[in-house]
């Protein structure tokens, strides 16, 4: 697999966002001081937590949650707390997680002991995506600090496995404690119990660099970038038509149009937040502002920070049933609507997508859609219905189309990424 799309871009600009200072390299730890400086302890766990609030940095692993109310949840609960750096990244179309930690990893780990300093830990994970150029260098990393003694406290190391709900925050629990990477219904939440029954803070680690930039440059600089509501900069894997995937460093608010080069390459359909995201018709959000709020008014979300333009020669209905069938496929098959609604959807998108559609089959998938959402052990089915139903309206044509023996789209390759080869999990060693 891939550490990272061909190529990289960085805004530039005064004091501009250093997520990503190198494209394509490795910033040593000696790169990486004399870069950004010693790390930037606060000297308390409520002064952290303060700039943090002050800076209005919200998560970016996809719920978009404001990190200083994460911070003080697991600061405030009982025990004493454990923080875990999530670079899982089962997402296939996301390489934005795997890019940080390759090119700087040292970023994610400062931000990962500001963690631990925010709320009193004493133990720290990286989960790492099983890359293994990236899972080298983030234990290069580790044991570089180690050796240098800046770090004051341990982190340990753990391989995530190649699946798409690897990274659910129970799942990831569930892994670091040596079980299987597979959510788990918690009545309580990790923030109050996860690892060892302790406080548990699961955090992104494009958050985690973020908080380790705000405690060295403060909430202001951070503010500097993005709108009053939406503040910052973020990362987000942009597929264009004839163009391999970029990750892009990208303030909040800049419109779609420019980030997805819709003028230059129009698109039949945008996809919003990865494949538990959105299909919204091109030509009406293509001046839509990369923002939460104005993503919501249309059903949709950053999510996982995937944007992807889909040609207009390729058949979104086909690329819908791929994507489900693989979502079908990569569930824990612990409910009902993972086991046995998400096969028969998935199964019916596929009929949809071949010529000769039957019409009942539309009318199936939509009322079977509406069986799974909300009933899952997990949010997975309703990310894969969030996907399905949106299809369903933008694709409508397409359906008509399908239907009736033809498509508008000459072009029967694949154009979104999934793994090669499918290798579904079969047995626990699929989750380890």
């Amino acid at each position: 697999m891939t550490t990272q799309p061909s190529d990289t871009a960085v805004p530039q600009g005064a004091n501009a966002r250093r997520l990503l200072p190198l494209a394509g390299r490795t910033l040593t730890l000696e790169q990486h001081r004399a870069l950004h400086g010693p790390p930037a302890y606060q000297g308390s766990a409520q002064a952290v937590i303060n700039e943090v609030r002050a800076a209005g940095l919200t998560g970016r692993g996809g719920a978009g949650f404001p990190t200083y109310r994460k911070l003080e949840a697991v600061l405030n609960a009982p025990g004493r707390a454990v923080v875990v750096a999530n670079g899982a990244e089962g997402e296939p179309a996301s390489y934005k997680d795997r890019t940080l930690l390759y090119s700087d990893p040292h970023l994610v780990l400062d931000g990962l002991q500001l963690a631990a300093e925010a709320v009193q830990a004493r133990q720290a994970y990286a989960y790492v995506h099983p890359d293994q150029r990236v899972l080298r260098q983030v234990r290069e990393a580790v044991a570089d600090r180690l050796r240098a003694g800046i770090d004051r406290v341990p982190v340990t190391v753990v391989e995530a496995p190649p699946r798409f709900i690897a990274g659910q925050e129970t799942a990831v629990v569930h892994r670091i404690e040596g079980g299987l990477a597979l959510p788990r219904y918690a009545p309580v939440r990790v923030t109050e119990r996860g690892i060892g029954g302790a406080p548990t803070l699961v955090q992104n680690v494009e958050t985690l660099a973020h908080l380790a930039l705000i405690a060295r440059y403060g909430a202001g600089w951070f503010r500097g970038a993005g709108t009053p509501e939406e503040p910052g900069s973020l990362l987000a894997t942009v597929h264009r038509p004839n163009a391999s995937p970029k990750v892009i460093e990208t303030a909040a608010g800049v419109a779609l149009r420019e980030l997805l080069g819709l003028d230059g390459y129009p698109a039949r359909a945008v996809l919003i937040g990865g494949y538990h995201g959105t299909w919204l018709p091109a030509d009406r959000v293509a001046d839509l502002p990369l923002t939460n709020a104005a993503l919501r008014a249309h059903g949709a979300s950053l999510g996982a920070g995937v944007l992807v333009a889909l040609p207009v020669d390729s058949c979104g209905l086909r690329e819908t049933a791929r994507i489900v069938s693989y979502l079908a496929a990569e569930s824990a098959g612990q409910c009902g609507p993972c086991l046995n609604g998400l096969p028969r959807i998935a199964h019916a998108l596929t009929a949809l997508a071949g010529p000769g559609a039957h019409p009942r089959e539309r009318a199936d998938v939509s009322r079977w859609a509406g069986q799974v959402e909300r009933r899952g052990a997990c949010h997975h089915p309703d990310g894969s219905m969030r996907l399905v139903r949106s299809a369903l309206t933008v694709f409508e044509e397409e359906l008509w189309r399908h239907e009736h023996g033809t498509c508008v789209a000459p072009n029967s390759g694949a154009f979104l990424p999934l793994p090669s080869p499918m290798n579904p999990p079969r047995t626990d060693e699929d989750w380890r």
